[in-house]
């Protein structure tokens, strides 16, 4: 795929799409930039010259006159009688897609090539870290072929842009998500076995490639590029988020341009919401200097624990599955970055792993699960995870689960949400170094509240109160989404696990 300039798309740049999102014609951004035109884009935008400035114009019917607007991928035709195993089973279908061979030329959806699932809700295409725990579930109801699919989706978008991005839209390609596809892949070898992913081999080498692109290049007086930053002196790199476009994104304008409002440098305040977009954790206290004002975002300065326990799990997946000199290099690679991991993110007096702050060079003091990566991806010693263990029992342990953060900040990946990734991760980690009983608490705190959830609701939500029980989740930029792949994926994978 070539470079995508954003001006071809009507919905995505130009004085009609800034006059519909600053005009709040849709209540979520994401509509307009979903919408496919009705007619030839430069006659649509003749007519609107023609007729903004008439004293009767009405944008929205203008809008709704020339653009097929996106419906909602929400479960609505279920009987929410329905048992939650038998909701869920009925969704796998429901949230599924198959590729058309034709996408309208003026859509924002970059088509794919094998069938796929989308999250639900307002997200209407493939996205890349939801996909991980979709599939987990998805393995565990028999239907590998669908992981399959993910994973072939995954590596074509790869190799046409070059990166897997946040989603399958035009407008997400300037950013990635956190890189799961190594851990797709290696479920993908857990059920098929080993010459089933040869073909996947040389992709999960290109997004690496990807995420470490310019780290052979820092110097002193310039010690950070996209992705990469040196650190240790010079001796090391560590990776952080990043986006390439500093301006508010596409989905999000008008939200983004009131955040950054007033700001001196509201480019910057762009660049570090893109970059808290490419973590999905859109957003959190952790990349907040105050954690009360989203105007403080520094994305950008954070070195976040997770990318960096990810990107230590890809260097040990590639030096497994390649050989020679290929392997010699990535299993040294990441016994660098494991060294570097536990120098800049273990805290020894808090028994805890924290982001690092490039600017103020100390870590941050934001407990949040970004701790358990370190645990999911085997990164702490013995001595280290117990203390980690301690900390999630006394700290984050809720009536649902684990709260994400230990601040309540309005923000959705902060108290009093919880996640299904994260709750995965955490069981699974906990399991890794034999905490069993902590990890079954859970598990099993959080399939009762998305039963009870169902129960009340006939739905299965993107995230949960874990504090609260008769509250739903809440917080963030759209209004609480339901359908929904990863929490779908998540609690089939621990009814597995636990033979419930």
């Amino acid at each position: 795929m070539q470079p995508i300039d954003l001006s071809d798309y009507i919905q995505l740049e130009g004085p009609l799409f800034e006059d519909v999102q600053r005009s709040a014609v849709f209540n979520d951004s994401k509509t307009f930039v979903d919408s496919t035109p009705k007619i030839d884009p430069p006659e649509i935008m003749a007519r609107y010259h023609n007729q903004r400035d008439r004293d009767d114009f009405n944008i929205e019917q203008f809008v709704r006159t020339h653009f097929h607007l996106p419906e909602n991928v929400t479960e609505t035709a279920i009987s929410i009688g329905a048992t939650m195993e038998a909701h869920i089973e009925k969704l796998w279908d429901y949230l599924g897609r198959t590729p058309k061979e034709k996408v309208h030329p003026h859509s924002t959806l970059i088509p794919l090539r094998a069938p796929y699932i989308v999250p639900g809700g307002r997200f209407r295409e493939i996205y890349y870290w939801d996909s991980y725990f979709t599939a987990e579930g998805l393995a565990a109801a028999g239907r590998i072929d669908m992981v399959e699919n993910l994973v072939k989706n995954f590596c074509y978008l790869i190799r046409q842009v070059g990166h897997v991005p946040n989603g399958n839209r035009k407008y997400y390609v300037s950013r990635s998500q956190p890189p799961f596809l190594f851990l797709l892949v290696d479920l993908l070898e857990r059920h098929r076995g080993r010459k089933a992913i040869a073909p996947y081999i040389d992709p999960l080498k290109m997004e690496y490639r990807f995420w470490m692109q310019g780290s052979d290049t820092l110097t002193e007086a310039h010690s950070a590029h996209r992705r990469v930053v040196r650190v240790n002196r010079g001796s090391g790199v560590l990776n952080r988020y990043w986006d390439d476009r500093p301006l508010p994104r596409e989905e999000s304008w008008r939200e983004d341009v009131e955040v950054a409002m007033d700001q001196p440098n509201p480019e910057q305040v762009h660049s570090d919401l893109r970059a808290g977009a490419e973590s999905g954790w859109d957003f959190t206290s952790r990349w907040l200097d105050d954690y009360t004002d989203l105007k403080t975002i520094r994305t950008t300065s954070i070195l976040p624990v997770d990318l960096n326990a990810l990107l230590y799990g890809l260097e040990m997946k590639l030096g497994k599955w390649t050989n020679g000199e290929d392997s010699d290099q990535f299993r040294q690679a990441a016994r660098k970055r494991k060294k570097l991991f536990n120098e800049y993110f273990w805290n020894e007096e808090e028994g805890y792993y924290f982001d690092y702050d490039i600017h103020s060079q100390g870590q941050t003091d934001c407990r949040s699960l970004a701790g358990v990566y370190s645990l999911f991806l085997e990164l702490a010693t013995r001595q280290q995870a117990d203390r980690v263990a301690g900390v999630l029992e006394k700290q984050f342990l809720r009536a649902g689960g684990l709260v994400t953060s230990l601040h309540e900040t309005g923000q959705q990946w902060d108290a009093p949400n919880g996640w299904a990734p994260l709750q995965w991760m955490a069981v699974i980690g906990l399991r890794n170094y034999g905490h069993e009983k902590l990890a079954e608490t859970i598990a099993r705190r959080w399939v009762k509240l998305n039963r009870t959830v169902f129960d009340r609701t006939g739905k299965m939500m993107e995230k949960y109160n874990v504090c609260d029980l008769s509250l739903d989740g809440g917080g963030g930029e759209y209004p609480l989404q339901d359908g929904f792949g990863w929490t779908n994926g998540v609690v089939t994978a621990l009814q597995n696990v636990y033979n419930w």
